[in-house]
């Protein structure tokens, strides 16, 4: 035995959809009323399954329900029911919804990921400056003794090339000469490019 669904409540006949829209068509809000109480539940049923969100469902069942207001003149009986019209609808609103926030979440996420500066990493970059700083020892050790004193009393100390000359009891040109040729070897050592 099957139940009779009445959508438009118990006790009240279905109204003639095709006939509520022809009058929706040239502007009856009282038909627009009508067709309203008969198909806002299905439409808001259809988004909903589609978005699962209850707000944004309930606000694109609004815009569904107003481009049926605005769009009616354009509904042609002999392609289909009205139902199916309506519902067809909402689908793509729906489906136009999901897209939209897929879309909007995407260019997101390519925004965050381009604009993502990586954490600072203090240990890293302390293992980091230790190696550097023994690959430096490492290589003045393969200067002349001339060489690294005249280097480290320049770029360690800060000491000008007239005050090295001095402190070592050589010629200035000198001095420059071998800060020069220690630099070289430093570079060449150290694998940097000139």
């Amino acid at each position: 035995m099957s139940a009779v669904v009445h959508l438009s409540g118990p006790g009240r006949p279905v109204p003639d959809l095709t006939e509520l829209l022809a009058r929706v068509a040239r502007g009856d809000q009282d038909a627009f009323s009508r067709l309203y109480d008969v198909v806002a539940g299905p439409v808001l049923g259809l988004v909903r399954r589609v978005l699962r969100d209850p707000a944004q469902s309930e606000e694109v069942a609004q815009e569904v329900l107003l481009e049926v207001w605005r769009t009616a003149a354009r509904y042609r009986a002999e392609r289909g029911e009205v139902m199916p019209w309506v519902l067809t609808i909402a689908h793509r609103r729906a489906v136009d919804r999901v897209r939209s926030a897929q879309a909007a979440a995407d260019r997101d996420q390519r925004v965050a990921a381009a604009s993502h500066t990586p954490v600072f990493d203090e240990v890293a970059e302390q293992v980091e400056g230790r190696l550097e700083r023994e690959q430096v020892r490492r290589c003045m050790r393969t200067l002349t003794e001339l060489q690294r004193e005249s280097l480290t009393l320049a770029y360690y100390r800060g000491y000008t090339y007239p005050q090295v000359a001095e402190v070592v009891g050589a010629p200035l040109g000198t001095v420059k000469t071998r800060v020069r040729d220690g630099l070289i070897r430093l570079r060449d050592c150290l694998g940097v490019g000139a």
